[in-house]
């Protein structure tokens, strides 16, 4: 419970011994919970006061037994005694709207709650304490600085001495202050194709020839038996998928149909199914058997590759004495015994990435919205610049500094609408 007034409403619930409004705050109290009169549920009350609370308010939580009647019967009583339930992510969002935390740390506590892998829990961490922020509020003093700089020479513009003017009259202007801005921005624009899929995932197929070893490869990334394997060719006639963690990011895995010419009507549809699939991947791990080398179907293949995702090249059954060493290229594996897998792994995984990871010391941006905003703050920048290149005065100036600013307010929540809010906080879980 979460509000002015909630520890009032308490207080005819709670037996006589404990005063939800006097009792001390960050702490837990033993009682016993009554709807008229009748004891409901013994239970522990954590009580805290504003504004040292997660919302900023005057809030309380009830610890009471798991049985499904006593929760139905306590909520039934709160709602009688004048609580609603909460909406998505509002207790976040009052803890935004108190100033308890920035708009950018309100969205990392819903991308805690998302994350799938240990790793995206821990980049949604170092945003919940405040990486993002503290990047972004740099970026902003600066850009208020310049401003500062820039109304000056607008307010007594008549005092100036002329000689401080170029020779068409526009305000200088120090460009080498963007110069640190641009280069903070750009770095976490460019972070959010990372972000993204740590939080988000990718989709990796595995194709090849039939009998490269793909559903062996397959069961050994999910650590798992989950594909069918065997030696007769077309065995897999439709695609199998599996979510497994690679390096940290949230995997959709898929064995996928090996790849030939066939009149089998089954096994076609199958591989029509797999080309439709891989052309829509985030990266395609294709695998040659080692033993045979590379055959005409994969020539055809590898020569024809155009993307969009990447294209890791893996030399499977490697460990084999009838293997050929692996071309230039190729990572040698086996899907047996595991000889060349964590090479492998962060080959997916950097292809998934679309380069190698960043320093985990490194924010990562995951959020669309912010990914929008500070590139258009950059834009803004980039018309700034060139304006002042171009000998603009500083009124104008100031125009395009004022979007740049906008822009990064609207990052840190300290210039939003209550339309981008809603929106916003509808994606979270309800309450949270």
């Amino acid at each position: 419970m979460s509000g002015s007034g909630s520890l009032e409403l308490l207080v005819p619930l709670v037996d006589g011994a404990l005063d939800p409004v006097n009792a001390r705050g960050h702490s837990l109290h033993r009682c016993i919970l009554k709807d008229a009169g009748e004891p409901v549920d013994e239970v522990m009350l954590a009580v805290y006061h504003a504004p040292r609370s997660f919302t900023g308010e005057d809030s309380a939580e009830i610890f009471c037994h798991g049985s499904l009647p006593v929760i139905a019967r306590l909520l039934s009583l709160l709602g009688r005694s004048g609580f609603r339930p909460a909406g998505p992510g509002e207790f976040t969002q009052r803890a935004f709207l108190n100033g308890r935390m920035g708009l950018t740390q309100a969205e990392a506590v819903n991308e805690i709650v998302r994350a799938r892998t240990d790793r995206a829990r821990g980049l949604a961490l170092q945003r919940l304490g405040g990486a993002i922020e503290g990047r972004v509020r740099q970026v902003r003093d600066a850009l208020v600085d310049l401003r500062a700089s820039l109304e000056v020479q607008i307010d007594y513009a008549e005092d100036r001495d002329a000689d401080s003017m170029d020779p068409q009259g526009a305000a200088p202007v120090d460009l080498s202050i963007l110069d640190d801005t641009e280069q903070s921005l750009q770095s976490l624009v460019r972070s959010y194709r990372q972000g993204r899929v740590y939080q988000e995932g990718a989709t990796v197929a595995i194709a090849g020839a039939t009998n490269a070893g793909k559903s062996s490869l397959f069961n050994v990334l999910l650590r798992q038996d989950r594909a069918i394997v065997s030696e007769v060719h077309g065995t897999t006639r439709d695609w199998l998928e599996g979510t497994a963690s690679i390096e940290g990011i949230p995997v959709r895995l898929v064995d996928t149909a090996g790849l030939r010419e066939s009149r089998d009507p089954l096994e076609s549809e199958g591989i029509r199914r797999t080309r439709e699939l891989i052309s829509s991947a985030d990266a395609v791990l294709y695998l040659v058997d080692g033993t045979r080398g590379i055959q005409g179907d994969d020539r055809r293949f590898l020569d024809g590759w155009e993307g969009p995702g990447e294209l890791v090249r893996a030399w499977n059954k490697s460990d084999l004495s009838a293997a050929a060493a692996a071309p230039a290229g190729f990572l040698p594996v086996s899907a047996v015994s595991g000889q060349g897998l964590p090479d492998l792994e962060r080959a997916v995984a950097a292809a998934a990435l679309g380069g190698a990871p960043e320093d985990s010391s490194q924010p990562l941006v995951d959020s669309e919205r912010q990914r929008d905003l500070l590139s258009r703050a950059l834009d803004a920048l980039g018309r700034l610049r060139r304006a002042a290149q171009d000998g603009a005065t500083a009124d104008l100036l100031a125009v395009d500094l004022a979007d740049a600013l906008d822009a990064v307010g609207e990052v840190t929540g300290e210039v939003c609408s209550a339309e981008i809010l809603d929106r916003m906080f509808s994606r979270f879980c309800v309450g949270k």
